[in-house]
């Protein structure tokens, strides 16, 4: 019988200890987040102006209200991010928001509604606006970018990697208004490749190929350009004398 009454006090406290925690919880998600419940872990770049100015938070919104995805998606693409994970928290209250930043590998430019915006460019092709740029170590960077827009992220990526693994050096890649590609090669200079991003690979290999085969020789000197919109049937036009 005490054994019994004992296990019903046990089921009650625990009941009321439940109910209490719950109650608490449910509270507490309903409390509005404000300036001071925001935390930024894993940048320090980005202050919660910049998380506020850059997405659709503000702070009449309750916690269990906040839009997590949304404003992951808000945060990465307004603040050039490569991740961004934005969490609920009950204890302590409020939101923290894990950031982790791209890092720049060429300068870069891009036309936002008719005015020129000044940034990098990172490995994958992506676009970092100045301000929300880490800059550290920016002085190493020998690639510049010129004319970038969003469907040419792909071929940026395919030639930023390829000079990583291959003796090329492109000082600067310039798309012009309407999508021509053209690339400035340390050694070989100017390098028209023209409107099509599908035969970028093939491009990259003919432009390595040439350079093995003429380093080092008296052509290397003489050539004006090089055309290879048509990779199969590569052109080399040379200064007349």
């Amino acid at each position: 019988m005490k054994k019994q009454q004992k296990e019903k006090k046990r089921r009650f406290f625990l009941l009321i200890t439940f109910l209490f925690f719950s109650s608490f919880a449910t509270s507490k998600t309903l409390k509005k987040v404000n300036y001071q419940d925001i935390s930024i872990v894993g940048s320090e770049l980005f202050s919660i102006d910049d998380i506020v100015a850059n997405s659709s938070l503000n702070f009449t919104t309750p916690l269990i209200f906040v839009k997590t995805t949304y404003t992951e998606k808000e945060l990465k693409k307004n603040l050039s991010l490569k991740k961004v994970s934005v969490i609920r928290q009950i204890f302590p209250f409020g939101l923290k928001i894990l950031i982790k930043t791209r890092t720049p590998i060429a300068y870069g430019e891009m036309i936002f509604k008719g005015k020129k915006i000044a940034g990098f460019v990172d490995e994958d092709g992506f676009f970092i606006n100045k301000k929300y740029s880490d800059q550290v170590n920016l002085k190493k960077l020998s690639s510049k970018v010129f004319g970038w827009k969003e469907n040419f992220r792909e071929t940026l990526s395919k030639i930023l990697n390829y000079q990583k693994y291959n003796d090329i050096e492109f000082n600067t890649m310039t798309f012009s208004p309407n999508g021509f590609l053209t690339l400035e090669e340390k050694s070989l200079k100017t390098i028209l490749l023209g409107f099509n991003p599908k035969i970028i690979e093939s491009q990259l290999q003919v432009i390595n190929d040439i350079k093995k085969q003429i380093m080092g020789t008296n052509i290397l000197k003489k050539i004006d350009n090089i055309d290879i919109t048509d990779p199969n049937n590569p052109k080399i036009k040379v200064f007349k004398p």
